[in-house]
């Protein structure tokens, strides 16, 4: 294949990755306004947020299905424009029956494009030879940065939010537009999945039962992990310094600014840190530094030096799962439009279990307990990489 062609495809991708962090962050700054114009109480909100995960987790699974039939393109093209056009619906609705369905589509619409777009940036990572899942992982990071930030600046300009949000769907289409030619069609994705993982996506025996298998099922073990530290920080870390470190409530959240920002920057820089190194370097040494973090944050009395654990934990954990889902589409015997959809459905139930599982404990113990729970995960990320079996055939 001509490198120009997958050079296309790697920038075509890229933004995707970046539609996507934008689509999903621009619903934060919706979230407040939601709850005062449907007036909610915080245990209404929390179930209504629930369907935004519930749809997300729920369609991970089919789109792998609806790949194999249709291929990532058409997946990715439909899933953008069905968000594109529910996201200024979340800012109207005053009816929370339908408030909640409107946002289990738009969750179902996120998840897709989750799986489509980490499908598509593995083949075009196989064709193009190098590692590029780190950096397509960094630019949602930026997408989610601009998402949150975006459509309240627009809004502090005296863009009236409906004109604001249409704005930003806007920008999706045109982004998704733009880019849509360049993108693998099914036929070359068809092509690249045979050469790298030696089997036939027509063969619809092939996927039969494949979720079980233990290659899959062990990468999707470690991101499941990862994923709840992530889902852990962005629910509990203002909780955790404000509780337990004292930190006053204006300034709890630097926490996890603090470990997205470093996840970020961790990450566009991630390809060559890779390609310098090696995926057991990474994961391993990247699991220590991040239980590192945690213990660092848990254990000190001094907030510069908590900051600096949430800062080591998201330079830890930054490439950990962009390594996941690389090996997961180079499976031998095993479609990648049947192992990322799996290892992506286990991660992100992560994300959703992570902070319940986390609250339980601090209910039953501590807070302090819970993180080092996470700190100890982490040390088991690195244990079962080191001693799983031929870690370098995925």
């Amino acid at each position: 294949m001509e490198f120009n062609r997958v050079a296309k495809a790697k920038t075509a991708t890229q933004l995707i990755f970046l539609v996507c962090g934008l689509g999903i962050a621009s619903w934060a700054p919706m979230v407040p306004l939601a709850k005062d114009r449907l007036a909610l109480n915080e245990a209404d909100l929390g179930l209504l947020l629930l369907l935004l995960g519930g749809g997300a987790l729920l369609m991970m699974p089919l789109s792998g299905i609806l790949i194999n039939r249709l291929g990532t393109r058409k997946i990715i093209a439909v899933s953008v424009l069905l968000s594109a056009i529910l996201l200024p619906w979340l800012l109207i609705i005053s009816n929370i029956y339908l408030m909640g369905a409107v946002l289990f589509a738009f969750g179902c619409s996120i998840g897709t494009i989750d799986v489509a777009m980490n499908a598509h940036g593995v083949q075009v990572q196989n064709e193009y030879g190098k590692p590029i899942m780190s950096s397509l992982h960094g630019l949602f990071s930026v997408g989610g940065l601009f998402g949150s930030l975006g459509l309240g600046f627009l809004m502090k300009l005296g863009l009236n939010p409906i004109y604001a949000s249409v704005s930003i769907s806007i920008l999706l289409i045109f982004l998704l537009v733009i880019q849509f030619r360049f993108l693998f069609d099914y036929e070359t994705e068809r092509e690249i999945i045979l050469k790298f993982s030696h089997v036939d996506v027509e063969n619809k025996n092939t996927s039969r039962f494949q979720w079980l298998d233990s290659k899959i099922l062990v990468l999707g073990l470690m991101c499941f992990i990862v994923f709840l530290s992530e889902g852990a920080m962005l629910d509990w870390s203002a909780v955790f310094l404000r509780d337990t470190k004292g930190v006053e409530p204006e300034f709890s959240g630097i926490g996890y600014a603090a470990f997205s920002v470093a996840m970020a920057v961790m990450r566009l820089s991630g390809d060559s840190l890779i390609s310098k190194l090696n995926s057991r370097i990474v994961v391993i040494g990247g699991s220590i530094i991040a239980s590192l973090g945690v213990m660092i944050l848990t254990f000190s009395t001094w907030i510069p030096l908590s900051l600096a654990g949430f800062t080591l934990l998201g330079v830890g954990a930054a490439n950990i799962v962009p390594v996941f889902f690389s090996e997961g589409g180079r499976i031998s015997g095993i479609s990648s439009t049947v192992a990322i959809p799996a290892i992506t459905t286990i991660g992100y139930a992560g994300s959703l279990a992570g902070p319940a599982l986390l609250g339980f404990i601090a209910h039953h113990f501590s807070l302090t307990v819970a993180f080092e729970m996470i700190a100890l995960l982490f040390v088991l990320v690195a244990v079962i990489y080191k001693f799983r079996k031929n870690p370098s055939s995925c």
